[in-house]
């Protein structure tokens, strides 16, 4: 127990490092992106659209934004480390050592959560400098967005098991992260859109994140929440018993 606890800490260390060493590349984007999308969609866009579900349009984007941030984020982190770890053959090192598999799962995954967060409490402060905010419920926010770091944190572990080369790693922000962000409600209400067309956006699990994260700040949210953190859940017990699998079976670093 003792050794597994310092390897976890060791992980987690590691990785906090990592991402804090070149915090221009990790921690200034997201940042400078959600500026910019404040004052394009917020101030500009935002002034001809009015309210949107009772509160002001530049209140409704900081829910979305923050969860934007935090999705992004969680998932670059692991997956690009995960696959450093292997491009440097030090995961290998790993898998031979005493240290269970689901310790190096909740470590790595625990560096996602934690540039996540750090990522999304920036997003939080800079979104005061545009508009208010007035969350409804602290504890259920906070669980919300647990969840859903530990999600793409564990999504990324095992795009980066999968990697073989750098490619591959931009390949599932670039086409499939990105399209289901942007449809997937921070920008919009989708009760804005077509019946059919919202039909489609409930096909999207972003948009229950997104509106289940909104739901616990303001209380509004377009979906069931129920159903949303029942998908959250459901989607996280896959993916760790996923992770833990290849893992095991060494996919992608012993072969």
């Amino acid at each position: 127990m003792k050794a597994s606890i310092i390897a976890f800490n060791t992980i987690v260390i590691k990785e906090i490092l990592r991402f804090s060493r070149i915090w221009i590349q990790t921690i200034l984007p997201p940042a400078i992106t959600t500026i910019l999308y404040f004052i394009i969609f917020g101030t500009l866009i935002g002034s001809q659209i009015g309210d949107m579900g009772g509160i002001s349009y530049m209140e409704f984007l900081v829910p979305g934004l923050i969860m934007l941030g935090i999705i992004v984020q969680s998932y670059s982190n692991v997956v690009s480390s995960f696959f450093q770890a292997k491009f440097s053959k030090s995961i290998e090192e790993m898998l031979v050592s005493p240290v269970p598999n689901h310790i190096i799962v909740l470590g790595y995954v625990s560096g996602g959560v934690l540039r996540g967060f750090i990522v999304g409490i920036l997003i939080g402060i800079i979104s005061l400098f545009f508009t208010k905010i007035s969350i409804e419920n602290y504890l259920f926010a906070f669980f919300v967005a647990l969840l859903t770091s530990i999600l793409f944190s564990l999504i990324g572990l095992v795009n980066g098991i999968y990697a073989k080369k750098f490619d591959d790693v931009t390949i599932v922000p670039s086409f499939i992260l990105t399209p289901l962000t942007y449809l997937g409600g921070i920008f919009y209400s989708i009760s804005m859109l077509p019946i059919h067309w919202q039909y489609i956006s409930m096909l999207n699990p972003i948009l229950y994140i997104v509106n289940l994260f909104r739901y616990s700040v303001y209380g509004i949210s377009d979906v069931n929440i129920y159903f949303a953190l029942f998908m959250i859940l459901f989607f996280i017990s896959v993916f760790f018993i996923i992770s833990m699998h290849l893992l095991k079976k060494g996919v992608g670093i012993r072969n």
